[in-house]
């Protein structure tokens, strides 16, 4: 052992790192209904690696150290608590037998990757709904705490682990097996699976509410476990597709926040803080994506990044390919946001009046009710045509919206931008 007094930053490195390949190694071990006992088993290795590292070193092989540990709390428990009845001294045998394996080692390791795709598929079974989905899967391959998901979600951490007790007793219950589906029943599975990555690197890239406008933990989880995916046998060009957005958005993060944690909008974003090496990803998965005659959502959605991407500043961006691109995702997706977001790139290419036609239609639309965007953009649409009294009832109106903080600062600075002797209350548009 080395002595060391970084142990506790290095094991939340780890924690994130191995957790939830751990359990899900467990998982396939003792079988799905008994995931609480894998879990258990993990949390107590790490509460003992950060009762005894600060004092006695962080060993030289640290996750193996974890391993073993994690292998040795699970024995211990199925012996004490005989949980699976005839099956225990077969179990036990198999987990001695691996405890003195490396997890470095080549076929450990694809094992291991193995038993996280497996781990990621079973959460997303249909029995389950999508948000005991996403917090299944963070609990469980993502490592993340019942605290943590809570403050992704903006929610209660009481509400967050009822969640994942009714998932895990719906696993139980429903008898959910740790088996690749195959044939339509994958190809359904697969895509729930794309649905919650896609749900989970939302959230981080926009939070909703709260002070934080981007919770890139949450946006590199979803894009590893999309890569994880990508990387196996079921992988689509669909799941290409999702992996060159994720990656080609999350290229972006460094630059949507100044130092202050205040909102960049795109046009004005340093380009040179994107990140090269997501890029490189985002354009590799994207050429991938290509083949086949499957055009899906995630498929347009990453043309329209990789266009972005592609332009040297904001001056060279071709909006309108990225115009011609909003239709055809249009045409997949009648979603209301993906109309307000066509609407920006009709700004650009035929002026700002005739994007404020377009989002004319949308006012009636219940699911944009209270949705601040909508507001912002007209009002800043109302600016470039000098309609500035509108456009700042437009961002008054904006403001009584459920959103982040930093978004919450940006339409206060658009407001002011307006001038002063404008109405006092806001209205509705």
């Amino acid at each position: 052992m080395t002595q060391s007094s970084a142990a506790g930053p290095l094991l939340e490195h780890l924690f994130r790192r191995q957790a939830g390949r751990m359990v899900a190694h467990f998982t396939r071990l003792l079988g799905p209904a008994h995931l609480n006992l894998a879990e258990d088993a993990v949390q107590e290795a790490m509460l003992r690696a950060l009762q005894s590292w600060p004092y006695q070193g962080v060993p030289e092989n640290a996750a193996a150290w974890l391993f073993r540990a994690a292998h040795n709390v699970a024995i211990d428990a199925i012996r004490r608590n005989r949980v699976l009845g005839e099956k225990t001294e077969r179990i036990v045998a198999e987990l001695s037998r691996s405890a003195t394996a490396l997890p470095e080692d080549p076929d450990v390791e694809e094992q291991l990757r193995d038993d996280e795709l497996r781990m990621i598929v079973m959460c997303c079974h249909p029995a389950l709904s999508r948000d005991a989905s996403v917090a299944l899967s963070l609990k469980t391959v993502g490592g993340f705490s019942v605290r943590e998901i809570a403050r992704a979600f903006l929610a209660d951490e009481a509400a967050i682990a009822q969640r994942l007790v009714r998932a895990k007793r719906q696993i139980r219950d429903g008898r959910l097996t740790f088996e690749m589906p195959r044939g339509v029943e994958l190809k359904d599975r697969l895509a729930s699976v794309l649905d919650v990555l896609y749900f989970m690197f939302n959230e981080g890239y926009a939070a909703y509410e709260g002070e934080d406008l981007i919770r890139q933990d949450l946006c590199m989880e979803a894009l590893r476990l999309g890569c994880l995916v990508a990387a196996s046998s079921i992988s689509t060009p669909r799941v290409d597709a999702l992996v060159a957005l994720m990656a080609l958005q999350a290229a972006r993060l460094p630059a949507r926040v100044d130092e202050v944690g205040d909102l960049v909008q795109l046009e004005s974003q340093d380009r040179s803080r994107w990140d090269q090496q997501l890029i490189g990803l985002g354009f590799h998965h994207f050429d991938r994506s290509m083949v086949g005659d499957d055009v899906s959502e995630y498929h347009v959605q990453a043309a329209i990044a990789a266009t972005h991407a592609r332009a040297v500043d904001s001056q060279s961006v071709d909006w309108l390919a990225i115009l011609r691109l909003y239709d055809q995702l249009l045409a997949i997706n009648a979603s209301p946001v993906v109309a307000l977001n066509r609407a920006v790139a009709v700004a650009k290419v035929h002026g700002p009046a005739e994007a404020l036609a377009a989002i004319e239609l949308l006012d009636s639309n219940p699911k944009l009710g209270d949705y601040h965007l909508l507001l912002a953009v007209r009002g800043h649409l109302l600016l470039e045509v000098g309609r500035s009294g509108e456009a700042a009832a437009c961002f008054r109106a904006a403001l009584e919206c459920p959103c982040s903080e930093p978004e919450r600062r940006f339409l206060r600075r658009k407001l002011e931008v307006c001038g002063p002797g404008l109405p006092a209350t806001p209205q509705r548009y």
